[in-house]
């Protein structure tokens, strides 16, 4: 079974190596339930409000939160589409390696086969 992968666009970049961070990932976590501002979130992590602010401003340029104003406040909510495609491209990788690894057991199984009858027809003689 042959996997194809299409090429992850540019967006691709930016959307993992947002992701590559751990309050960036919490930040996403938390917004999921659209119910903190930016305020509220600092109040989480142990760094000051602009650190925060600088975090939510990555994770907005790669689309995976957006800033909606509700009064005074700004809530940051997860775009759960941007996190889903990101998802099926990693679907997609799986199921390529997952693939490649099935061909290399049933490789060395037909090589451990092939062992086995040479090695029996030397005990033989």
């Amino acid at each position: 079974m042959v996997v194809s992968v299409t090429i992850a666009p540019p967006d691709f970049d930016r959307v993992f190596a947002a992701l590559a961070d751990h309050t960036r990932r919490d930040i996403v976590r938390r917004a999921i339930s659209a119910e903190e501002g930016v305020v509220e979130l600092a109040g989480h992590y142990p760094m000051s409000f602009a650190a925060v602010q600088k975090h939510v401003a990555v994770l907005e340029r790669a689309g995976l939160i957006t800033k909606q104003r509700i009064g005074r406040r700004r809530v940051v909510r997860t775009n759960l589409d941007a996190l889903l495609v990101a998802r099926r491209l990693l679907e997609k990788y799986e199921g390529l390696w997952r693939a490649r690894i099935d061909r290399m057991n049933r490789l060395i199984v037909e090589t451990a086969g092939a062992v086995d009858t040479v090695e029996t027809k030397e005990r033989k003689r």
